[in-house]
Order: C-alpha cells, then structure tokens, then sequence
C-alpha cells in the first residue's frame, strides 16, 4: 500500500489535537509530530501522551487554523495500539524493568514523561503484536502494584 510518501525522509510537523476539558491531566492541547504526506494528511510518527483515538503510524486529516495544522479525523489506521501507563516514583526501576521486558520482547515501545510524584509512559503496541498478550501483561503489572494504565486507542482488530 503506498501513501504518497517517497524514500526521502520528510521533514516533520506538529499536529495538534484538542482534548477533552475534564480530563485528568488538565491539558486542552497535545500535539505530536507528524510526516505532511500532502496538504491535508499526515503520518503520527511519535506516540501520543493524551489524545485518544489515534496511535503512532496513523495516518491523519488535518486542517490549518491560522498556521497550526489541527487533527480533523483519521484517515488511515495504521492498526498500532496506544496505552499510558502511570508509574509512581516510589517503584524501583528494577521493579519497572521486570514488568516492562515481555512488553518489549513483543515489540512494545515507549516514551515517557515527568509529570511530578509519577512519570508518565506513552506505550505503542505495534500492529504486528498480539494485543491480548500485551494487554495482558499490563494488566498483571497493575494488579501487582507496579503501575496503573488506561487505554488511549485499541487499533488492533479484536
């Protein structure tokens, strides 16, 4: 399947999402960087912290509202999955290790982001990932303690 895009590497954007206003984090914008495919499309190449509903290598409409290129909808899912996982800083990174490695023996990767007493994970499970295992070890690392998670876009065909 080809997406307009060239062998090039094409340069890198911001694409800002709106956010719901009674959300946890307090944030009413996120923006992640993106690939301008054309005018009106782009690729998300980082995994977003907040916005729900997309993932990483979804490709996006967009829109310019007085220069900023807003998320509009999503044009092609590229079937990537996103998770956050809140890890309070009293757990040992030792401890995070252990609960983190099957994750990423499945191809699971992160960013991560301070945000005071807790550090925040964006966890990206690839479309190639078996979804139950991975959401399964997230579970286990919740139950035992380790860490809380929500689910920010299930793109896995269930």
């Amino acid at each position: 399947m080809s997406f307009g895009i060239t062998d090039k590497a094409l340069p890198l954007v911001k694409v800002v999402f709106s956010l719901g206003t009674n959300e946890w984090h307090g944030f009413h914008t996120e923006s992640v960087w993106a690939e301008k495919i054309d005018n009106n499309r782009c690729r998300i190449r980082n995994t977003p912290f907040y916005a729900k509903g997309v993932s990483c290598e979804d490709v996006v409409f967009i829109k310019d509202v007085d220069g900023a290129l807003f998320f509009d909808s999503t044009s092609m899912a590229a079937g990537h999955s996103t998770y956050r996982i809140l890890l309070n800083k009293s757990i040992l990174e030792g401890d995070f290790l252990r609960y983190w490695g099957p994750l990423e023996g499945l191809g699971c990767t992160y960013e991560s982001s301070d945000i005071g007493k807790m550090t925040l994970y964006a966890v990206n499970v690839p479309s190639n990932t078996n979804i139950h295992e991975a959401y399964s070890l997230l579970e286990r690392a919740e139950r035992d303690g380790v860490w809380e998670f929500e689910e920010g876009h299930c793109g896995h065909p269930i």
